[in-house]
């Protein structure tokens, strides 16, 4: 059966129209799962993102994948080929009774057709349009293609993706896309709550490249404050350092017994730097480790100026030591004594973890009646007291609420609705 969920949500009383193709997929799901009537329009016989792996039990089918079903929750399903004239005059239709529209063609395809935004303000003044694209609306860019390894790229993350000796590498799978997505998802909300304080829609423009630059973290202002371009560190991290120092590497990441762990290791400087780092050693040396820092003073350990000898040699006295250690007990004595531990999980550490159980981050099992089967899926990044995020229903079916919407909504007649689908409008 479908998923029967209360309907009421944060963003229950707005309706989206999903144009997006798989370049912001994510922001139609962000806000279907926040409450909003979302209606993912598709052209006839389906997007291509359908195609996308891994599918269903391995089987390569439209209506069995795994990124799609992902991707879709809590929408509604239609197919419409606004091309054709009586697919624009049907969507026209369809923006009347919308509050935001979220399209991913190329700049200016929607005004080609008479959809752009000035067209659509005149149907609907107050409506929001959101357009994700590559490298935005204008801008010499604007219209090159893409893909989620030249966006991900050209936004500054393959650079330092990698280990410092050797070439850059690249992200796993739609990470540029999604970054794209949320930030859609985040500018057609601050675009509906301006137009609910003043009246009036906008056109959200949206980079994914320059998503992606925000992904940088400190990296841009190393540049604009110390000139220094970051590179790949790999599992150790680079701290820029003027000269004579020059820069000082630390590691960041550790191999341990099942797996590896993530560790500010040997810092010092603070207090409370100092103290943690007093009692890892304490722990070490009562198991027979560390003998070579076992008189080293933490308190006049200085990143800014430490040589990267001595660095080392406090790296490696860590390291040695969690090599012996697993991963849950490395966490139970970084919990127990306030230490700086942290596991590297795996997609099975995080199924099983005790924390997401008590959350119920994996409790929402979604049924899909037409595989016969039902699944859980990823729970809310974001937990509110009221409105909360929910999966409202599995992803839609090729055309699934053609009827619903166009016959029960739009109250199309029988043989139009027919006529419809025989000329591939619908």
């Amino acid at each position: 059966m479908e998923m029967q969920q209360p309907e009421e949500g944060m963003l229950s009383p707005y309706r989206i129209l999903d144009l997006a193709d798989r370049k912001a997929l994510l922001a139609g799901k962000v806000l279907g799962n926040f409450g909003a009537d979302v209606i993912k329009i598709e052209r006839p016989g389906g997007d291509p993102a359908r195609d996308i792996s891994p599918f269903y039990k391995d089987q390569a089918h439209p209506e069995k994948s795994l990124y799609w079903f992902y991707c879709n929750t809590s929408k509604r399903g239609i197919t419409l080929d606004i091309a054709k004239p009586g697919g624009r005059e049907l969507f026209k239709r369809l923006v009347k009774t919308a509050d935001a529209i979220i399209e991913s063609f190329e700049p200016g395809y929607m005004a080609s057709l008479g959809l752009g935004y000035d067209d659509l303000c005149k149907i609907k003044p107050d409506v929001v349009m959101t357009s994700v694209s590559p490298f935005g609306q204008t801008g010499p860019y604007a219209h090159f293609k893409h893909s989620n390894l030249t966006t991900w790229s050209m936004g500054g993350q393959t650079y330092i993706s990698g280990e410092p000796a050797r070439q850059p590498i690249q992200r796993y799978l739609h990470q540029a896309d999604f970054a794209g997505g949320l930030h859609g998802a985040l500018g057609t909300m601050m675009a509906l709550t301006h137009r609910d304080l003043s009246g009036q829609g906008q056109h959200v423009d949206v980079s994914i490249q320059q998503a992606v630059i925000l992904t940088l973290m400190v990296y841009a202002e190393y540049w604009d404050v110390l000139k220094v371009v970051q590179r790949r560190t790999g599992r150790q991290y680079v701290t820029p350092r003027a000269a004579p120092y020059g820069p000082l590497t630390t590691r960041g990441v550790y191999p341990c017994k099942d797996g590896y762990i993530v560790s500010l290791g040997f810092r010092g400087g603070t207090a409370g730097h100092i103290a943690i780092c007093e009692a890892i050693r304490a722990w070490g040396l009562s198991e027979g480790y560390m003998q070579e820092i076992k008189d080293y003073d933490f308190r006049q350990l200085n990143q800014s100026t430490i040589s990267q000898a001595e660095r080392d040699v406090l790296d490696n006295a860590l390291a040695a030591f969690v090599l012996t250690k697993t991963k849950q007990e490395l966490m139970d004595r970084a919990a127990a004594e306030e230490l700086q531990f942290a596991p590297c999980n795996t997609v099975e550490d995080l199924f099983n973890s005790a924390h997401f159980r008590a959350r119920g981050f994996w409790d929402q099992v979604v049924d899909h009646p037409e595989l016969g089967d039902a699944f859980p899926y990823p729970g809310a990044p974001i937990d509110t007291s009221e409105g909360a995020w929910l999966v409202r229903r599995r992803a839609p079916l090729i055309g699934e609420h053609n009827d619903e919407i166009y016959v029960g909504e739009l109250g199309l007649g029988r043989e139009q609705f027919t006529a419809l689908k025989a000329n591939g409008i619908i």
